[in-house]
């Protein structure tokens, strides 16, 4: 169980990857994400999560050289888009956001979104850009059980990771379970349920082990298993949504976490989206 910032799960292919990260969807290109990464990684945190489609991978690039930690230190996580999903496509996408990043090696590299009649393809992208040593780990974002199947069936390697909507009011159980007995790490955007946390259980428990609803959303997921990149762009939050290492939730209040589930989304629905 993740006990610090820098503590990390290790992917089915031996990579580590940091527990906690910053995700910067809807953050604005330029200052704004500068500050935002800067900010985070002088905090500690050593993981980001962008996606070329959130048009702000130039500014990540420019934050992760500004930091002055060394490259080999930081966890750089992003995405294929819908549009450019298809064998070619995708490795000519993997180009533009190496080039936007700065980087030459992503440590991720993720299809966003399960398109239908293309994702096989742009898996198949993603195991050749992986053997060719592009990326230090493949996997897949917004994929339902079925959608990993479909993958794991016809594939030489499997996911290593599988970034979807989780939070208590969608708990993913199933999900969870599969990704597990199958050496995939879950991983949440929008933990915080973007910014929805007015629930009196969380409210309770915040006051119980002296903290705030989403530091006790953030330590549940941690405790769960699950990988968590939660989004802010206030310093101050920052610093407060990686706090969440010096206490540990009790079984029984975990298990009234989980209780909560509605299956709600905040976001769309992988089964059923038109972008």
């Amino acid at each position: 169980m993740a006990q610090n910032i820098s503590d990390t799960t290790t992917l089915h292919n031996g990579v580590q990857m940091p527990w906690l990260g910053l995700g910067v969807w809807k953050t604005k290109e330029g200052d704004e994400v500068i500050h935002a990464v800067k900010s985070a990684i002088g905090a500690g945190y050593r993981s980001i999560d962008t996606a070329a489609v959130y048009g702000n991978e130039e500014g990540v690039g420019i934050a992760i050289k500004q930091s002055g930690v060394p490259r080999d230190e930081l966890f750089i996580t992003t995405k294929v888009w819908n549009s450019d999903q298809g064998y070619d496509s995708t490795l000519k996408a993997l180009e533009v956001s190496r080039k936007k990043l700065g980087l030459d090696i992503i440590d991720l590299y993720l299809i966003h979104w399960p398109v239908k009649g293309k994702y096989k393809e742009t898996w198949r992208a993603l195991e050749k850009l992986y053997k060719d040593g592009a990326v230090r780990a493949i996997g897949v974002s917004n994929f339902q059980t079925h959608h990993l199947k479909d993958v794991i069936s016809e594939s030489e390697i499997a996911p290593m990771v599988n970034q979807v909507e989780y939070h208590p009011l969608l708990s993913q159980q199933e999900l969870r379970a599969f990704c597990s007995s199958n050496q995939i790490q879950l991983e949440a955007w929008s933990p915080l349920m973007q910014g929805n946390l007015d629930n009196p259980l969380l409210s309770e428990l915040a006051a119980k082990y002296g903290k705030s609803p989403a530091q006790i959303v953030l330590r549940w997921d941690l405790q769960n298993g699950v990988v968590t990149i939660p989004k802010s762009i206030n310093e101050k939050r920052i610093r407060e949504n990686c706090d969440v290492f010096d206490f540990t939730l009790s079984e029984d209040d975990i298990a009234k976490i989980n209780s909560l589930n509605k299956n709600q989304r905040f976001g769309a629905d992988p089964d059923n989206f038109n972008f």
